[in-house]
């Protein structure tokens, strides 16, 4: 998912997944609330959710400066 070295592209990355998960999240507690939402198309979401989740957490790291030892 990282595609650059670049700070001003990986954050503007890191902000596109922070969306899109924050969209997700909504989307996933709508579908919760209806009684009959189908429990595939919520689970799918939530295992994009999670992806997301990883990819941002792979980005965020990529963004902290290395420290010499």
């Amino acid at each position: 998912m990282i595609e650059s070295d670049d700070p001003a592209v990986l954050a503007r990355q890191l902000a596109e997944l922070r969306l899109e998960h924050r969209d997700l999240d909504v989307a996933i507690e709508r579908l919760a609330r209806e009684p009959d939402a189908d429990e595939l198309t919520v689970k799918r979401l939530k295992k994009r959710k999670l992806w997301l989740k990883d990819c941002i957490s792979r980005i965020e790291s990529a963004l902290i400066p290395d420290e010499p030892a």
